[in-house]
């Protein structure tokens, strides 16, 4: 389509509106590219075994069910879900010259980014409510923790991922892109894309600060009021073998929130000014790839209760059990 304006009302010439993208990604080098494709298709398929596999492991072993198992297999389910909208793309793109994608595909892709990122934001929020409610009041977990409860912590976790990303998605594919259809990116994220519109991002840019600030600001106090509460529990127990097994799950679960938290803040609660976009690419691959590959490691194989049902699930002279269980 043609357009005759742009963002600051100068008029232009039938400037072609982009209706195509060009994901540029990490390099054009072959060489490069045949050692990034083994790599990432290692990570990808780790993440799928490792994130199904504490799925099929809650379903499978009664033992697990349980709120604290639910959450992480819902987070499970999350992580797979977030690397699979980049990486079988990003896959094919490391081998093919054609990156193109539609603006459509771009703007799915970047919808359901946003809404699986929120989603986990959310989720680890109530996983550290739920480890509050369980170490400083466990008589009562049962009840405070019940499916009345954690059911609609979970529901509340997607429809805020999917409020979140349904603003910004419509909020940047109102921009025209008419300057260039290149973005210096591996997938469909908010920062490259406002760096290529002719429009003026002002307020994009605002949108991006006030409502991702907030989320972060609301679910990081969340976490640190909850582990708050749990330092003093665990200060006040007697028992050497409780405050070990609680220091085991919660250093998990903090660990798994710094690094994620700390990813998100880093690409998108700064100002516009300080973007550059090859150290972004490389952030942002690292919490949208790197990151679900890493939380069944930090949830599950530090649990002394997931090691277990692996040992009843898949068998105490399988694979698995010489992998993880030898020491």
């Amino acid at each position: 389509m043609n357009i005759f304006k742009s963002s600051r009302g100068v008029n232009m010439k039938n400037v072609t509106e982009v209706t195509l993208f060009v994901l540029m990604g990490f390099t054009d080098k072959l060489e490069w590219q045949f050692i990034l494709f083994p790599l990432f298709l290692a990570v990808y398929l780790f993440t799928l075994v490792g994130n199904s596999g504490m799925v099929v492991l809650v379903i499978g072993d009664s033992r697990l069910h349980n709120p604290m198992y639910y959450f992480l297999s819902v987070l499970s389910s999350v992580d797979a879900c977030l690397s699979s909208v980049i990486t079988p793309n990003m896959l094919i793109d490391l081998m093919s010259k054609n990156k193109a994608i539609s603006l459509f595909g771009c703007a799915t892709q970047m919808f359901l980014l946003v809404t699986f990122g929120t989603t986990e934001c959310f989720l680890l929020a109530a996983m550290a409510y739920d480890r509050y409610v369980a170490i400083y009041n466990p008589l009562l977990y049962s009840v405070s923790m019940s499916p009345q409860v954690y059911v609609p912590l979970i529901i509340a976790s997607y429809v805020g991922g999917i409020l979140h990303a349904s603003i910004h998605t419509a909020a940047t594919f109102s921009l025209s892109f008419c300057a260039s259809n290149e973005i210096r990116h591996v997938f469909c994220d908010i920062p490259p894309l406002l760096a290529i519109s002719c429009s003026d991002t002002h307020m994009n840019q605002l949108l991006l600060f006030c409502f991702v600030g907030s989320i972060e600001i609301v679910t990081i106090l969340i976490v640190l009021i909850s582990y708050g509460f749990i330092l003093l529990a665990i200060l006040r127990t007697r028992s050497a073998e409780r405050r070990r097994k609680v220091f085991s799950t919660c250093g998990s679960h903090l660990t798994g929130v710094s690094i994620f938290h700390g990813t998100i803040l880093f690409m998108y609660v700064r100002p516009s000014s300080s973007y550059a976009l090859d150290h972004d690419m490389i952030v942002s691959t690292f919490y949208a790839i790197v990151i679900p590959m890493l939380n069944p490691i930090i949830y599950s194989l530090r649990n002394k209760d997931v090691k277990e049902a692996m040992k009843r699930v898949f068998g105490k002279n399988g694979c698995i059990n010489k992998v993880y269980f030898s020491h």
